[in-house]
């Protein structure tokens, strides 16, 4: 099996963009979100802020990540750079449903680490 087939299933929604802000891959979760927006370019469907934001992220090979609240659910949104023989060919951007009562751990020491 080949990763974008286990990418396509996973529920953690994924969206891949090319350098000139085209989708070029949606998983199954990601088009449940959003259609299947393939082959279309993502900007027209961003604010001018955030547009700002996806050219900086790409300029600077940044990582951008956020929680949000949006119908009822928290997300994390984490918008990191993808790279095609070392320079930045795109976005990847992973939006994961969080539970509302999601463990946190603070594992500094080698004694808190067995705490999972």
């Amino acid at each position: 099996m080949d990763s974008e087939q286990i990418f396509k299933t996973v529920k953690a929604s994924i969206t891949v963009s090319d350098r000139e802000g085209n989708v070029i891959f949606m998983n199954d979760a990601s088009k449940a979100v959003f259609g299947d927006k393939v082959g279309e370019n993502m900007m027209p469907c961003h604010q001018p802020r955030s547009q700002e934001i996806i050219r900086r992220l790409m300029a600077e090979g940044a990582t951008h990540a956020y929680t949000i609240q949006k119908k009822g659910q928290r997300k994390l949104i984490y918008q990191t750079p993808w790279y095609d023989d070392g320079e930045v060919a795109g976005l990847v951007e992973f939006s994961l449903v969080l539970p509302e009562d999601m463990p946190h751990y603070v594992r500094d020491t080698p004694a808190q680490d067995n705490n999972r």
